[in-house]
């Protein structure tokens, strides 16, 4: 079981107990979660204090821990150095990839990530805006830039004419920033446990990001998040409350449709990893990613949660 566990109230201290994460404030004991049902520690309060001994059982467990800066948006990142039996041969491949392959790549990351934004849009409002066709112009690499024209149709379809993706505003945008930081923390981990360093990316490359990787395969996985972000606010959700970061949090369980049937959310992201990582290796882009969801695939997610 791959749990988030999101700490959000101030001044308390993380610690390992017999393979527990120990939560505790002024001394006394609030909560304990088993280390191994943990995918990452986000936090998000100030004045929190660790254990040595916590961070070094999180890196044996493959565990992320995210900080949080100002309205809920990551700003540093704590991974394991060993995630994977192969993880030497895997780096240097990942290292030497030829940029030919690390287009293909992106090019088929872009390809899912505008098919799953057309896909959304069909099951929440009808019509995809012409959203869908853009995924056939994405050529090697994404050199006419097909994401950024597809964004450009997708967010107002989605939330509105005079919504404006921005990381520094208010609702509905902090709602989207913390839905991302939990699929960054989720493939961050993936990336680490697939045997690849997370700084070297496909396309994502400021000199100053060290979860590249991660933000180039959690890009097909952001429209499950907008959709969520969608609903909530349809529901009332102004803030990132306790409940709607439940809700977020908990799209990682969501069956989403592949090949195969349906797997969670978590465990796509973790293929997807894998593939990368053996693309690597064998020299060609072989992908693997969930089929591009109906509506009856998102009835549940869109309908079955309430904010208090």
């Amino acid at each position: 079981m791959d749990r988030i566990v999101d700490i959000a109230t101030d001044g308390r201290h993380l610690s390992a107990y017999r393979g527990f994460l120990k939560v505790e404030e002024g001394g006394r004991e609030v909560g304990r979660i088993p280390l191994d049902d943990i995918a990452a520690v986000v936090i998000h309060a100030h004045g929190i204090t660790y254990s040595n001994s916590l961070l070094v059982a999180l890196a044996e467990k493959n565990c992320c821990l995210v900080v949080c800066g100002r309205n809920h948006a990551p700003v540093s990142v704590a991974w394991p150095l060993n995630g994977h039996h192969r993880q030497g041969a895997r780096m240097r491949a990942q290292w030497l990839a030829g940029k030919p392959l690390q287009k293909q790549l992106w090019q088929r990351i872009v390809v899912a990530k505008i098919e799953n934004q057309a896909a959304i849009l069909e099951a929440v409002g009808g019509r995809s805006g012409g959203v869908a066709a853009l995924a056939a112009k994405v050529r090697s690499g994404d050199p006419e830039n097909v994401e950024a024209q597809a964004a450009r149709r997708y967010w107002p379809l989605l939330l509105g004419v005079d919504f404006r993706r921005d990381r520094t505003g208010g609702a509905p945008n902090a709602m989207l920033n913390y839905g991302y930081t939990v699929i960054r923390a989720v493939t961050a981990r993936a990336v680490v446990a697939a045997g690849l360093h997370p700084t070297i990316g496909l396309h994502h490359r400021n000199r100053g990001n060290d979860m590249a990787l991660a933000d180039d395969l959690m890009e097909p996985f952001r429209p499950f998040v907008d959709v969520c972000v969608k609903r909530l606010v349809e529901q009332g959700a102004s803030q990132v409350t306790p409940e709607v970061k439940q809700a977020l949090v908990s799209l990682t369980a969501f069956d989403v449709p592949t090949k195969d049937g349906v797997s969670p959310l978590a465990v796509c992201i973790q293929r997807l990893a894998t593939a990368v990582g053996q693309s690597f290796e064998e020299g060609k882009a072989s992908l693997e990613f969930p089929l591009p969801p109906k509506s009856l695939d998102l009835g549940s997610l869109v309908t079955g949660w309430q904010v208090k």
